[in-house]
């Protein structure tokens, strides 16, 4: 077998968790160990999941000089669990600048393989794209890092169960934890600044992990529980700059039993560098082993 980015002897534990193994007999499959210490009430977050499948789909893209994500949409169709699991990717198209393919996370359960995600992503050559900026958009007002609160496995009552906090250095600002105290703003928004607990700068894949780390909106909203993604759709707009990440996850609409949640990411440097819109359901109870 040989090993795709990160490697399990990496220094960063981001690269370690999305360390692939490909079989020498089949190139289009892929061997990982996922989700130990990135899980949050024993579910594994679903951004570290589609870093995971978006990292093997890269190895499919890149011998075609495409390895940065530009578009990548995934499906959660169970539950993934910590431990051994397999990626199968298949190209769909390449072009002179982009590439398109598909990839299927799978483990096995119960003597059976059972597919957790199925994800379909175009990538690209970032340092490609062109300078031009024309945008509306405007980052998150934010007070400094040391002004905010830091998000950690000391709001859990089982530190075990928030192995993913431990991995990062998250600060929210006060509204954001205002459902703490019984007094959740009612805006749908949570918004704070990013950075890896040991020191990783993001990159693309990185980025892919932070669409989706803050809090569920709905605990702004007044309710608790477990926000279970149904589909993510992640665009990445360019490579990040070194340093604190600023987001933003917000909802306009909780109806049906289901929400949107949009987020955004940006960099040190203030531009957009990823954004995303994922379906997610009712809150539930927090998962059981």
């Amino acid at each position: 077998m040989s090993t795709i980015a990160g490697t399990v002897e990496a220094a960063s534990e981001f690269d370690r968790g999305i360390a692939l193994e490909q079989r020498h007999d089949e190139p289009s499959v892929l061997d990982a160990d996922v989700g130990g210490g990135w899980q949050v009430s024993k579910g594994i977050n679903g951004g570290f999941l589609l870093a995971v499948a978006a990292n093997a789909l890269r190895s499919t893209c890149a011998p075609a000089g495409h390895p940065d994500p530009l578009s990548i949409s995934a499906h959660y169709l169970s539950p993934a669990r910590p431990g051994p699991a397999v990626l199968r990717t298949d190209l769909a198209r390449t072009g002179r600048s982009m590439s398109t393919g598909s990839v299927s996370l799978l483990q096995d359960k119960d003597g059976a393989e059972t597919e957790r995600i199925r994800a379909t992503g175009t990538y690209g050559d970032l340092d490609s794209l062109p300078d031009e900026v024309r945008t509306t958009a405007t980052p998150p007002e934010l007070p400094a890092p040391e002004e905010c609160v830091a998000w950690s496995a000391r709001f859990f009552d089982n530190s075990g169960e928030s192995a993913l906090l431990e991995r990062l250095d998250l600060r929210l600002d006060e509204e954001s934890t205002a459902w703490i105290d019984g007094t959740p703003s009612g805006r749908g928004r949570m918004q704070g600044w990013l950075r890896m607990a040991d020191g990783r700068e993001p990159d693309p894949l990185l980025l892919l992990l932070a669409l989706d780390v803050l809090p569920p909106v709905t605990l702004d909203l007044g309710l608790g529980g477990w926000t279970p993604t149904l589909e993510l759709t992640a665009h990445v707009r360019a490579k990040p700059a070194p340093g604190w990440l600023r987001l933003t996850h917000a909802t306009r609409n909780f109806a049906g039993g289901l929400l949107e949640e949009d987020a955004e990411v940006w960099d040190s440097a203030g531009r957009l560098v990823a954004q995303s819109r994922q379906l997610a359901s009712a809150p539930r109870p927090a998962q059981s082993s």
